[in-house]
């Protein structure tokens, strides 16, 4: 992914000229660096992120904290002007060196590029791969600074080796006693919390426990082969107080990241069951600092272990569980098929999505409608950036996966956050992407009318600060890119949009000063 400038010409032409490398230009350096995000995200191999010197690096920043709290690799290189033009008032120069702090994995500026070192370059390029997948994945900042002449011609690089550089090993297989920790969760009543990071034996698990799965749609266990455990609504039973009384848990096992629920980090922290998590890598998932037991290994070969040596829990614990969940979906389909509502079209969006296609969800309330009630996700990849929670770069995002994947992809997104990344659609129509992006569209910012905010605040400052108003026609954005348009005001007519090959935009209208009460009444 290249942003254009001048002190980057060096390795921008030689990215260009390799065949082997997808180059895609990008006018926004900060659309760039998320598209590189998405590229990391879906495939899990880093792409390269090229920008000139000066303020442009600092426009990486965003992705490289999400990428770095999601541990999403990805190779930054920033150009750089050369040492003795530092300081001394030249243009184009800022200081870039630890310009993204803790957020990168590893820091290096090699100097000026001459023959005498071109020897290190190989084994530089190698373990900044190597870094960027270590233990913990995520974002690389190599600062490259270059004297002119900037074009000219390229020296040799030095051979290749036919043996590794570097070997980094990703992933860990558990040594303990896999029989004692069974042991510690055999006959007992649990519940498995199940995020981004989760694997298909999580489900297998489950029924050797007989415990039910709270599934996130990241976890991309929301499929019709894991209706025995899986549940597509378990926000909603946790909100149900009778259900929860009759329904605590001895153990909870969560595994991977956290889902975006508040109602169910809640109910984690109030149940007083003992907590577990399990992870590939060593980031610590523990925000209200509850896990007793924590497993930093590869969680498919751990998950399928104990699942040949746990005993199950009383069938009853499980059913009474699927049953319920079973009861909400018919509950929410109904209502949904009553009503337009920001939850329709959440259930929407993930019921039309087909077979290996991906779902790219943004933060604020999509990702919280998509998780309260889409439906399942069979074959369907479900992205959203959670390392950060921002709404920034989710277009940008979503075109990076779309390009790693190949695959169609849908973006379920609101009002303010596609304003905020509009510039990640420039270009769309020369990449080669079948990109849908649902607009969410409510004049302003719905979540904060959850919030206590919107009861304590006259109507006039809340909206000043909060509702954000922004009046702005999507339509004509849509035509300023050159791209197809549709408007959808119920159920019908978005599915219908929604089989249309993209790049399309989609604006699903809803009332933002109902929306509270429809999922109220929802719920």
């Amino acid at each position: 992914m290249i942003a254009p400038g001048s002190r980057s010409t060096p390795m921008a032409l030689q990215i260009f000229q390799r065949a082997d490398i997808a180059t895609h230009v990008f006018h926004d350096e900060r659309s760039a660096a998320f598209a590189a995000l998405g590229v990391g995200l879906a495939s899990g191999t880093p792409a390269l992120l090229l920008c000139t010197s000066g303020t442009a690096a600092t426009h990486f920043h965003a992705a490289v904290v999400e990428a770095g709290l999601s541990a999403v690799p990805m190779i930054v290189l920033t150009a750089d002007r050369p040492s003795e033009l530092r300081d001394v008032g030249a243009p184009q120069t800022i200081d870039q060196t630890h310009l993204y702090g803790s957020a990168v994995r590893w820091f290096h500026d090699p100097g000026v590029p001459s023959d005498d070192v071109s020897h290190t370059w190989r084994a530089l390029a190698s373990r900044a791969f190597q870094e960027t997948l270590h233990a913990v994945p995520g974002p690389v900042h190599l600062n490259l600074p270059f004297r002119e002449p900037l074009v000219g011609t390229a020296t040799n690089v030095p051979e290749p080796r036919t043996a590794a550089w570097n070997v980094a090993q990703v992933g860990r297989t558990f040594s303990g006693d896999i029989d004692q920790i069974a042991s510690q969760l055999s006959g007992r009543r649990g519940v498995i919390i199940a995020g981004k990071g989760a694997t298909n034996g999580v489900a297998d698990l489950a029924r050797a426990l007989g415990w039910p799965v709270c599934a996130d749609a990241r976890s991309d266990l929301r499929r019709e082969e894991n209706d025995d455990v899986a549940l597509s609504h378990g926000d909603g039973l946790l909100r149900a107080t009778e259900f929860v009384s009759r329904h605590q848990p001895e153990v909870i096992i969560r595994v991977g990241e956290s889902p975006a629920s508040k109602v169910t980090a809640q109910w984690m922290t109030s149940c007083e069951a003992e907590i577990w998590h399990i992870g590939n890598d060593a980031r610590v998932m523990d925000p209200d600092h509850l896990v007793s037991q924590r497993f930093v290994c590869d969680v498919e070969s751990f998950v399928n272990d104990l699942a040949k040596t746990v005993r199950s829990v009383e069938q009853s614990w499980l059913h009474s569980w699927i049953t319920a969940d079973r009861g909400a979906h018919s509950a929410i389909e109904t209502w949904c098929a009553n009503y337009w509502s920001e939850p329709t079209i959440a259930r929407v969006v993930t019921k039309s999505a087909k077979t290996a296609s991906n779902i790219v969800v943004s933060s604020s309330m999509p990702i919280r409608d998509v998780e309260w009630y889409g439906e399942r996700t069979t074959d369907v990849r479900v992205f959203s950036n959670r390392g950060a929670n921002g709404i920034d770069g989710v277009i940008s995002t979503a075109v990076g996966i779309a390009i790693a994947t190949q695959a169609p992809t849908t973006i379920l997104i609101g009002d303010v956050a596609f304003l905020h990344d509009v510039n990640g659609l420039i270009g769309i129509s020369t990449r080669g992407v079948d990109l849908r992006c649902v607009v969410v569209n409510n004049n302003g910012g719905s979540i904060f009318s959850f919030l206590p905010q919107a009861a304590v605040l006259q109507n006039g400052a809340f909206e000043a600060l909060y509702g954000t108003p922004h009046d702005v026609h999507i339509e004509s954005l849509a035509h300023a890119y050159g791209l197809k348009f549709v408007r959808a005001t119920q159920a019908d007519a978005l599915t219908s949009a929604l089989d249309e090959s993209g790049p399309i935009i989609i604006e699903a209208c809803t009332d933002r000063s109902m929306n509270v009460a429809q999922h109220e009444e929802l719920n």
